[in-house]
């Protein structure tokens, strides 16, 4: 096992006390410090450079994930070996895995995103569930969008459930935060990239939209609130209301099934626009 620095005994040790104060979205913005829990995040923190700034572990975690804290420490993190309590005090989680660690915010200034000229973006637009926030992150990731961007009525991106819910891909791409959506809309528009927005009562069919070879382009999609969706003059400044057909009987689809949907066709008709496609071989 590689080398840590001494065993954090007691929950009331300053370093634990400062990673505990990270569930507040207060002390995270204050600090702009926020908390990866499990493997997977950890793993993903310690690969993109400077960011993982501290990791706590518990002995049998260290062991079993050896290989994520010599990560973690070549990436320059402070690695704290950790009791079973002080992993309970610091971890948001019910079932903690033992590996919690200390990041430095990564979002992108929105001016980055558009320099960049994204052919593939995902917009959340008043979106507060921070697990859906999070989901739809992993499936823009999956799909593969260039950026997200979350407006200033979203949830935060650092709550813990949103980094949670990403699986690792919060580190993947770039992410725009706080920017409203009027603003959103108008710099992707100005960047050449068409605005479509997602919502189940869109005047215009997915299905429709692709039959018309109209989604080869660059495009952005904004999502919604949950509950009620995109207000009416949100959708006012989408070049397309769109909705996702329902051929069962199924009532609706929910914010990320929704959003996969989405990204996904626009993926393939962005690939088949420029004359690609993806073969997998069994």
């Amino acid at each position: 096992m590689p080398p840590a620095t001494p065993e954090l005994i007691s929950p009331r040790s300053p370093r634990v006390s400062a990673a505990r104060r990270l569930a507040k979205r207060n002390f995270r913005g204050k600090e702009r410090l926020f908390l990866a829990e499990g493997p997977q995040a950890v793993r993903e923190a310690a690969g993109h450079e400077g960011t993982l700034i501290e990791l706590f572990a518990t002995l049998d975690a260290a062991e079993r994930y050896a290989d994520i804290v010599g990560e973690a420490q070549d990436a320059g993190a402070r690695v704290h070996l950790a009791s079973e309590q002080v992993i309970a005090d610091v971890s948001t989680t019910v079932t903690p895995q033992g590996l919690v660690g200390v990041c430095r915010f990564i979002d992108t200034p929105f001016e980055e995103i558009l320099a960049a000229r994204p052919k593939l973006v995902a917009v959340l637009a008043n979106v507060r569930d921070p697990g859906n926030a999070g989901t739809v992150l992993r499936c823009a990731d999956a799909a593969g969008a260039e950026a997200v961007v979350l407006t200033d009525a979203s949830v935060d991106l650092y709550n813990p459930k949103s980094v949670r819910a990403s699986v690792g891909s919060l580190f993947h791409l770039p992410v725009a935060v706080g920017v409203p959506v009027e603003r959103a809309v108008a710099g992707l528009k100005d960047a050449g990239v068409r605005i479509l927005a997602a919502d189940g009562a869109g005047t215009d069919d997915l299905d429709d939209e692709l039959d018309k070879g109209t989604m080869g382009g660059p495009t952005a999609w904004v999502f919604g609130n949950e509950a009620w969706g995109l207000p009416e003059e949100t959708r006012a400044l989408a070049d397309a209301v769109v909705r996702v057909p329902i051929h069962g009987k199924a009532e609706s689809l929910n914010l990320a099934t929704a959003a996969a949907v989405c990204l996904y066709a626009s993926a393939r008709a962005q690939r088949a626009s420029a004359g690609c496609r993806t073969v997998t071989e069994s």
